[in-house]
């Protein structure tokens, strides 16, 4: 089967969905812009639903192609380093303006309006990912923290990338030099690390911290 139709819907599908959500959007542009017809979406993928579910997919595949994510689950490097590593990708993911900036667009409309397809990113993408960091938790702070708090805790993690996306217009407005340039953002992800690594620190009482 010649796959190039399925790769031009859903780049042109990424990109609409990024821009119009999943209820605005209509298959004729997603094809129109894909140049195909309209009857590819039905032979390819059934149904737009199920484009929309596999266009969300890609845009993973897509970000993690140039932000590896799987760099932080090698157990051989230290539990630090694998957060820094975390942190630093998830970061300059949700800030790219490269053609990968709808992904974070799409996910942004995705969280705030969830469709059915969020429980199939959920489980096939961001739950294997949240068990790492589950895992990873501890290393840093001992058996001080009860498997709730570990979960507050990489939320609390995540959250302090997430406000640099979905806060943008606001910090481009008022305080635009954090995030101005890729030597900007390399170095508000530098701070995150610390302040995480740091607050972690607060958290483990013991002397052989690996912090």
């Amino acid at each position: 089967m010649d796959d190039k139709p399925i790769e031009r819907l859903l780049a042109a599908g990424l990109v609409v969905f990024a821009e119009r959500g999943f209820r605005e959007a209509t298959v004729r542009d997603i094809c129109a812009r894909a140049g195909t017809n309209i009857s590819a979406i039905r032979y390819y993928f059934t149904s737009k639903e199920m484009l929309y579910r596999e266009v969300l997919a890609y845009s993973f595949r897509e970000a993690d192609r140039k932000y590896p994510q799987a760099a932080f689950s090698d157990e051989s490097l230290p539990a630090s380093d694998r957060l820094k590593i975390f942190i630093r990708h998830l970061l300059m993911r949700l800030l790219d303006e490269s053609d990968l900036g709808f992904h974070a667009r799409l996910m942004a409309r995705e969280i705030a309006e969830p469709t059915e397809a969020l429980h199939f990113i959920i489980d096939t993408v961001m739950k294997p990912r949240f068990l790492i960091l589950r895992e990873l938790i501890p290393q840093l702070v001992g058996d001080t923290l009860d498997h709730t708090d570990i979960d507050r805790v990489i939320h609390c993690i995540i959250g302090q990338c997430l406000v640099f996306r979905h806060s943008k217009p606001m910090i481009e407005r008022l305080c635009p030099e954090v995030i101005s340039s890729p030597e900007a953002i390399d170095r508000t992800a530098d701070m995150i690390i610390r302040f995480s690594l740091g607050g972690l620190r607060a958290l483990d009482p013991s002397p052989g911290s690996l912090l």
